[in-house]
Parts: C-alpha cells; sequence; structure tokens
C-alpha cells in the first residue's frame, strides 16, 4: 500500500494506493473529506483503459460523496474506492478480502459499500476482512439492496421540484420521461405510475424495458435516449449514466425539469448555467439520488428500514432549501447545493476546535 501525492494537489485528504499481486487486486481509495466524520462511498470496480483514468475517477467521485453525505444530513465525510478490472473476469473471493484487508488498515478512515461493479454478497466477503463495511445482506445485518431507498429519494426531490415550477406536487397528468430502467429507474417508475403521472422510459436493454412494461402497462418506451430528449416531457429523469447533460442535449431538451438518480449528470462544469438560462430546473444529482448513502449508513447503528425512510423522506425538504437559496442569491440550483454543504461542513467541522467540559475538583 502506498500513498501518492495527489491528494494534496486535489484538496483530498488521502489518497491511497492498494496493491496485491496474487490476488491480482488493484485498488485506489480516496479520502477528500472527514470533516463531518468517517469518509463513505461506494467500491467501483471497473476495467479502467488506464491508471491514470482510475485515479481522476476516484478523486471526482470521492469529492462528490462529501457534497453528497453532508446534503444528506450525516455525520460522514466523503470517499470512493476504485478497484481496476474486469469484474466479470478477475472478480474473485481471495481479491474481495486482500481489498478488505487494505480497508481494515486505515482504521476506519474510510467506509466501504457497493457501486458500479460490486454487489451486496461482495460487501458481504469485503466485511470479513474489515469492519467498516455498509451495504451488507440482511443475512448479515446490513440494508441490503440500496435501490428502494435511492428511487424514494429521487422522488421525493421530483416533488420538490413540481412544487417549485407549478405550486403543487400533484403529478398527474404530468408527463415524465425515464431513461434507464435498471434497479432504480425501475423503482422510480413504479413511484411516478402511482403518483398518476405518464411515464415514457427507454433502455439500451430491451429485457429491462419488458420488465417495466409488464408491470405496469400504461408505461410507454421509446426505441433511444436521444428520442425521449427531445420528447414533449414535463419531467425528465436520467437514471443511467454519467455526463448525459452536455451542451447539444441541453439545448435539445424540452423538459421543464431535470431529475433523476444518474451520478455525475453534467458533463462539465458551466452545464448548469445552460439549463439555467433555458429556463429548465435541475435538481442536483448528488442530493436527490442520495438515498441510497442514506440506508448504507444506517447500517452503522443497526439498520432500521423505517428510520432510513424517514430521513431520505428529508430530501423532499433539502431539496426546496437547495432552490429556495438558489432564488435569493441568483445562483443555478447546484451552487447552492454546493454552498449548503460547504456550510455545512465548515460549520460542523469548526466544532472540533471547542473543548469538552472538564472536571472540577
Amino acid at each position: 500500500m502506498t500513498e501518492g501525492v495527489f491528494g494534496r494537489e486535489s484538496g483530498h485528504e488521502q489518497v491511497v494506493y492498494c496493491q496485491d499481486q496474487q490476488t491480482g487486486l488493484k485498488a485506489i481509495i480516496a479520502i477528500h473529506s472527514t470533516a463531518l466524520g468517517p469518509s463513505l462511498g461506494g467500491t467501483r470496480f471497473y476495467p479502467y483503459a488506464s491508471e491514470q483514468d482510475a485515479l481522476e475517477d476516484v478523486l471526482a467521485l470521492s469529492q462528490g460523496m462529501s457534497y453528497k453525505n453532508a446534503l444528506a444530513g450525516l455525520d460522514l465525510g466523503g470517499g470512493k474506492a476504485v478497484i481496476i478490472g474486469d469484474p466479470a473476469t478477475v472478480k474473485s473471493e481471495p481479491l474481495l478480502r486482500a481489498y478488505g484487508r487494505f480497508v481494515e488498515s486505515l482504521g476506519g478512515r474510510y467506509i466501504t459499500a457497493c457501486d458500479v461493479g460490486t454487489y451486496v454478497a461482495d460487501m458481504d466477503v469485503v466485511a470479513r476482512e474489515s469492519r467498516f463495511v455498509t451495504g451488507r445482506s440482511p443475512d448479515e445485518g446490513g440494508a441490503g439492496d440500496s435501490s428502494v431507498l435511492t428511487a424514494f429519494g429521487v422522488f421525493q426531490g421530483m416533488l420538490a421540484s413540481a412544487e417549485h415550477r407549478w405550486g403543487s406536487t400533484d403529478l398527474r397528468g404530468r408527463r415524465v420521461g425515464v431513461a434507464g430502467v435498471g434497479k432504480v429507474g425501475r423503482i422510480l417508475v413504479g413511484h411516478l405510475v402511482e403518483a398518476g403521472a405518464e411515464v415514457v422510459v427507454t433502455d439500451v436493454a430491451d429485457a429491462a424495458i419488458d420488465r417495466v412494461r409488464a408491470a405496469h402497462p400504461s408505461v410507454t418506451a421509446v426505441a433511444s435516449t436521444a428520442e425521449l430528449e427531445t420528447a414533449d416531457l414535463d419531467i425528465y429523469a436520467p437514471c443511467a449514466l454519467g455526463g448525459a447533460l452536455d451542451d447539444d442535449m441541453v439545448a435539445r431538451l424540452r423538459a421543464e425539469i431535470v431529475c433523476g438518480a444518474a451520478n455525475n449528470q453534467l458533463a462539465h462544469p458551466g452545464v448548469e448555467k445552460l439549463l439555467d438560462e433555458r429556463g429548465i430546473l435541475f435538481a442536483p444529482d448528488y442530493l436527490v439520488n442520495s438515498g441510497g448513502v442514506i440506508q448504507v449508513s444506517d447500517e452503522l447503528r443497526g439498520f432500521d428500514f423505517e428510520r432510513a425512510k424517514r430521513k431520505v423522506s428529508d430530501l423532499f425538504a433539502t431539496t426546496k432549501r437547495v432552490y429556495a437559496l438558489a432564488e435569493d442569491e441568483g445562483v443555478p440550483p447546484v451552487t447552492a447545493a454546493d454552498r449548503l454543504a460547504e456550510r455545512r461542513m465548515a460549520e460542523v467541522s469548526r466544532l472540533r476546535s471547542i473543548v469538552g467540559p472538564t472536571s472540577v475538583r
């Protein structure tokens, strides 16, 4: 295990390289901030083209987790890990256990969970070597699949967005396009149908569309994301890959609100201003999709689904706070969300300088 210098350059507290030749493990753990508490973020298992690509991804993702956890009201900082390789070919019990030992060696500064390429069963294996693992199976005392509360949180953000834009949370008759109906998108569709929305979906996997339409016959489908982007929608919900909102896409988009589950939806800095200039209300993704991290963080207290769901319900009020601040300060919602997160991190971090009471003799 070696520590890189990149953390100092990027504002990260710590960047750790993890390698075990016997199992083939090559991983990077990035701790962006522990201002609010131990850093929490998932482990992404992905066949990066280069180590530099992996580093850039983990630095960006870990910073995003600091803001996500702060906005979610958690006493947790931001961290992330990436394992370099194709999980379909190199993932194994020894590799995951080797990774768990590296997580354990950080002494609780980083707490891991699932992400792209890792699953609940994988976290159960990692937890055999480390105490600092969430997202485990219910059989192992964990919360299980976090998709349920991730989708519920996005739905809360969507209701808050509707109220801000139209003065009501009523989605009856509103046309909502969902791009990507895997685990989170599929559950989100269920909430929307129940709320009376007219739902249009697309996905690269025909099987995913078939599952949604079998469960909800009123849902219609289009052939591609490009077709969905230019459809007459009230709300567009990107729930697949990140970087979907670029300059060209924003110029084509007809929806009044963008609120979805995908991470890192903005292709580059400045897209949030383009959305604002077009009058499109953008719900910051790292706010509305934080239901999953709220769910797995509840494991640290002994998981209680109803308690976690109540915490996720608070995302409605937080989203409204972001919109109110954006209007008051004349900035896009992303800027307002960043400011709220940064203020909380600064204020809580300052409390560490306060010395507790001492006994008087």
